[in-house]
């Protein structure tokens, strides 16, 4: 980055900032991360962190951090705008629209996704801290980062004996709100002490979680088939929230994480996490119908 007592830092220093933290080079090969928009060159005074880079956020960065007007420089998101690719962004394409109104507005649009998802202080350490685990490790292990902490996807760890049902409200308590809520999968009477979680789509680890020997795993996007058959081979119980509700826990960590190096080098930032809820349900009903 430039000079440590700079009042002001640029795109490309925060870039350098999130590439210490979380290197484009621990990110999955099919995986899209970095810069997707804007001038590393131009000065950062505000950033807006979210999730998913839609269009409610872009019109949320244009307004600002008060709302009249005077936009945020920079939106850091978890996921990608274009992780498949886009041949064309005409205003009227959805994604063609977020970066126009960001480009109009001369917003740079960053992420960090599978390569935050791995960190040791990333997405899934974000969510064993939020509900209360102890003694983590990855589940998934895929290295050291350059401090030597383990990296990998999802965590392990422990919480004090307790059942199913109770760990599942506590886990409902303390997981971001949300019109989805948490789904929960076993004997709710069981003791669980080992947890494992991975936020956002779970499918993949679910014979990890088992190998591991924990009691519940919580993640999220569980699909029918996969969950059923899991469940009928026995542990761990499972507990399925929103991709949404498992990936944001992060998002105050990142701006705790931004805030404290701008403070350790004299820069005047502002940093904020849109609490705004970019699921795409916008609402529950608990199904009553009867089966003829």
């Amino acid at each position: 980055m430039s000079g440590v007592c700079a009042s002001t830092w640029t795109v490309g220093d925060v870039m350098a900032l999130m590439e210490s933290w979380y290197p484009a080079a621990t990110a999955q090969s099919w995986d899209r991360v970095g810069l997707i928009v804007g001038d590393p060159a131009a000065h950062v005074r505000s950033i807006l962190l979210a999730l998913d880079p839609t269009a409610a956020i872009a019109d949320q960065a244009v307004a600002g951090p008060s709302g009249d007007g005077q936009s945020f420089d920079m939106v850091i998101t978890h996921h990608p705008l274009l992780l498949r690719g886009a041949s064309f962004l005409p205003v009227t394409d959805p994604k063609g629209g977020v970066v126009t109104t960001l480009i109009r507005s001369g917003i740079a649009l960053f992420n960090a996704h599978t390569n935050a998802d791995v960190a040791c202080d990333g997405v899934a350490t974000a969510l064993a801290d939020l509900i209360g685990l102890r003694d983590t490790a990855p589940l998934e292990p895929c290295g050291t980062d350059a401090e030597g902490h383990d990296i990998g996807l999802g965590c392990v760890g422990t919480v004090d004996a307790t059942t199913l049902g109770a760990f599942a409200d506590h886990v409902a308590s303390v997981l971001p709100a949300g019109p989805s809520g948490l789904f929960v999968g076993g004997d709710e009477n069981a003791t669980v002490q080992r947890v494992a979680v991975l936020g956002g789509a779970g499918d993949s680890a679910l014979e990890a979680a088992r190998a591991a020997g924990v009691d519940v795993y919580l993640t999220a996007d569980l699909r029918h088939h996969p969950a059923s058959e899991h469940l009928e081979g026995g542990a761990p119980a499972l507990l399925c929230g929103s991709h949404w509700a498992t990936e944001s826990p992060w998002l105050p960590v990142l701006a705790r994480k931004i805030r404290e190096a701008a403070r350790g080098a004299d820069v005047e930032l502002r940093v904020e996490v849109s609490t705004i809820v970019t699921e795409p349900w916008t609402s529950h009903r608990v199904t009553q119908g009867e089966l003829a």
